[in-house]
């Protein structure tokens, strides 16, 4: 969850290490520090609150030195405070330590540490894992190397850290399980991250650290090992992403701009993967298992959060043109269940970032149960690509907004691939209706365009909505997950009471809440439940509820019953969700700012949630 960056090179590291940070800011913003080694030795500065206050703190003293890292917090053990601020040091003041994850056993290591006559200073886990480095450092004569590989088989849980020596300015130790760290790879310096946003700017060469590996960066030297003590050969990879894709590019805020860019994201997802005029679609992670998937006995979509929107999305998609049973899972849950899983089953799993820690769990006792996983993901050289089976990345491009839209668009667009892929492959869909499909599907990327064309509408309707309370979104069908999306998103950012229910449920209890003040959005385009959600709205009416309509472009039924409408371009069913999507993201943007919110770093969340 949190965000981590260190630099060892010819460069001074705290402009490298603070511009990092900010980049990593949207991983964890309840508090920030910055460990240099310059000529007047180690320097730590930290403090409560964002990047920037830790800018303001550190302004006018000493930030020389060619090697540093840096720390972006959110907070697991210890509430956010200066004290709890990372970095942490050892006893003796000489060891310091940036760490991303959660030390599980720490209360048990910490006792008998203070056995030991060790103090310490804040409330966190990570500082008990740098006393424990410490005591074996210095007790069992190890180099610092050998001292942290010995310490880390002691401890259980997730890390990515950074250890930094003051008696040894021309090093760091690096080491990774559960949480990721990547390396970039320059002349004569190296880079340290969360993930390869802050460095870009500087080098294309990467390398992705593995699970229970441990890396020793001098300037110019580098070398990796295993926990084990096996030493492995360094994998270097150069990276896609563009430094322009990490700024706003004129956008008031990540989210907004990140709204805006879905019609290119979702044509990068489609790119070289559909043939509209053959009626077919080629995704080359499902090649080897082609055969497979005709035989499945059913699939299981795991998945937190948005993502497991976008799996009920996909479970509607799968059903209606593959045929084949589908049951989506909070992967949350399903790991801590007993789950019925056969060889027979396909496990799809769905995380943006790739490294989300209950995903990552679930998939581990789904292969260990004899299930093919195969991973949706948006970040390349992530974990969950490397442990699974085989997969299919979305192309959507860095995503800086915590609150995910571009990205859950890109899962959806890749679900509709995988169901009409299965589909081509069973004999479920003819033809014709494939060309059809794939045809319709290719023009999406210009309907997206178009949906944006409502924002200023949009914008008006917001200002209305903006000082309610309580909000239930309502939605049919496929239309359903939408719901759920969009109820999440005003929540998420606008700090709203949201829900999201099925438009025939809402007789069965939410409908008590429903008064002149309670705004209710419907999804309400033409498809196949279109009479029935007509019904729906009449009941909010005739309860004096606020009906604001997402609606079929011309629709005048709805039109003459709702408060307010926004119009979404005709498009199959099948796609109601890339479109429908679009107004509800702009909704909740635009409540978000007239409320004063902070659209992009929400309170008490982050973008990437590697801890369980």
């Amino acid at each position: 969850m949190c965000g981590i960056v260190g630099y060892i090179g010819f460069r001074e590291a705290w402009p490298i290490v603070i511009k990092g940070l900010k980049r990593l800011e949207y991983r964890g913003y309840d508090s920030a520090g910055i460990a240099l080694i310059g000529e007047s030795g180690l320097n730590i500065y930290k403090k409560a609150g964002k990047v920037v206050e830790l800018e303001n703190f550190a302004e006018g003293r000493d930030q020389g030195g060619s090697i540093g890292m840096g720390h972006t917090r959110w907070a697991t053990h210890g509430a956010p405070s200066d004290r709890n601020s990372h970095p942490h040091t050892s006893n003796d003041g000489r060891l310091s330590i940036i760490h991303n994850g959660i030390i599980e056993n720490y209360a048990t290591i910490k006792e008998e540490l203070e056995k030991r006559g060790h103090f310490f200073n804040s409330d966190t886990d990570t500082e008990v894992l740098i006393h424990l480095i410490e005591e074996i450092y210095k007790n069992d004569h190890n180099d610092l190397l050998e001292a942290v590989r010995l310490a880390l088989h002691e401890v259980s849980g997730a890390y990515a850290i950074v250890v930094m020596d003051k008696a040894n300015p021309d090093q760091l130790i690096a080491a990774r399980k559960g949480s990721p760290m990547v390396i970039g790879v320059g002349e004569g310096e190296y880079f340290i991250a969360s993930d390869a946003t802050p460095i870009v700017e500087y080098t294309k060469n990467v390398i992705y650290l593995k699970d229970n590996d441990i890396a020793f960066l001098k300037r110019d030297e580098l070398s990796i090992k295993r926990l084990d003590n096996v030493v492995q050969t360094p994998y270097i990879q150069e990276l896609e992403m563009k430094l322009e894709m990490l700024e706003k590019g004129g956008y008031e805020h990540f989210m907004l701009k990140e709204i805006y860019e879905q019609p290119r994201s979702i044509r990068d997802c489609l790119r070289g993967r559909i043939y509209p005029n053959e009626g077919r679609v080629q995704l080359g992670g499902l090649q080897e298992y082609a055969e497979k998937f005709k035989n499945i006995d059913r699939i299981i979509i795991i998945a937190c959060g948005t993502s497991w929107h976008a799996g009920l999305v996909g479970e509607y998609l799968i059903e209606e043109y593959a045929r084949i049973p589908v049951e989506v899972e909070y992967a949350s849950e399903f790991r801590y269940r007993n789950p019925i899983i056969t060889e027979k089953d396909i496990v799809i799993a769905i995380s943006q970032s790739g490294e989300t820690a209950d995903t990552m769990a679930a998939i581990e006792m789904a292969k260990e149960k004899g299930a093919t996983i195969f991973g949706v993901c948006n970040v390349v050289g992530a974990s969950i690509p490397r442990i699974t089976h085989a997969g299919a990345y979305t192309h959507a491009g860095p995503e800086i907004g915590v609150a995910s839209t571009k990205a859950f668009t890109a899962q959806v667009t890749v679900l509709t691939l995988i169901a009409f892929y299965m589909a081509q492959q069973k004999g479920t869909v003819n033809h014709s209706k494939m060309v059809e499909l794939l045809t319709e599907l290719d023009l999406i990327p210009e309907k997206v365009q178009q949906a944006l064309l409502a924002d200023a509408i949009i914008q008006e309707i917001a200002a209305k909505f903006k000082d309610s309370r309580n909000c239930l979104f309502l939605g049919r069908g496929s239309g359903f997950p939408v719901a759920l999306e969009g109820a999440l998103k005003l929540k998420e950012i606008s700090y709203i009471h949201a829900e999201g229910y099925p438009a025939a449920e809402m007789k069965h209890g939410p409908i008590a809440l429903i008064d002149e003040e309670m705004p209710v959005v419907v999804i309400a385009t033409k498809n196949s439940s279109y009479e029935k959600v007509i019904s729906n709205i009449q009941e909010v009416k005739a309860r004096k509820g606020i009906v604001l309509a997402i609606v079929t472009e011309g629709d005048q039924t709805v039109k003459a019953m709702a408060d307010y409408i926004i119009e979404i371009p005709d498009a199959s069913e099948a796609f109601l969700p890339l479109l429908a999507t679009i107004p509800l993201q702009l909704l909740s943007y635009h409540i978000a700012v007239l409320r004063g919110c902070n659209v992009d770093q929400p309170r008490n969340l982050a973008k990437s949630v590697t801890v369980e």
